[in-house]
């Protein structure tokens, strides 16, 4: 069984409840290569448009919607995206919460080629937790082989920005 197979079956048994995260060490092995990672900053226009639900949302509890996205990013990505967000908000006013898949297409560090992000993002009574990650394996052309994670800022005003910490490790 190889070290990443090893890590898998860790991260899939600790998020099943199986074992305790706290009980596990699934750290790189000495074996490994480092990474280096970059950072890649710069704003972003965003659209959103109200799409229509895959289901009827006629019963009584939080409010549930589904929207399109169409993103031009610019800075040190330089490409557009489109893709799909889901949203629920819940009875209580500041908290809610959504999924969303967008395809981007573009450069990055002068690398052309496509990705897919993966949101997930909660708000609990105002305090939001935002998880925007990479798709595994999703890159293609020049950026084949792309990881990362990346954080976004909403300005007074408006105004969005996005910081993507990514490195680049074996493409198959």
């Amino acid at each position: 069984m190889t070290t990443a197979s090893i890590k898998t079956a860790m991260a899939l048994a600790v998020s099943l409840g199986i074992v305790s995260a706290f009980a596990v060490d699934i750290s790189a092995s000495a074996h490994e290569e480092p990474t280096m990672t970059m950072k890649a900053k710069g704003p972003f226009d965003v659209k959103l448009a109200p799409q229509a639900l895959a289901i009827e949302d006629k019963v009584e509890g939080a409010a549930m919607a589904r929207l399109s996205i169409d993103k031009q990013f610019h800075g040190d990505l330089e490409a557009s995206s489109k893709g799909e967000m889901l949203s629920a908000a819940g009875s209580v006013k500041g908290s809610a919460g959504y999924v969303a898949i967008e395809k981007v297409s573009g450069t990055l560090g002068g690398r052309k080629g496509t990705f897919v992000l993966q949101h997930n993002a909660t708000m609990t009574r105002g305090t939001p937790y935002l998880n925007i990650i990479v798709v595994p394996d999703s890159g293609t052309g020049e950026l084949a082989g792309l990881t990362g994670t990346m954080k976004i800022d909403i300005a007074p005003g408006g105004a969005h920005s996005y910081e993507l910490d990514y490195a680049f490790g074996d493409a198959l």
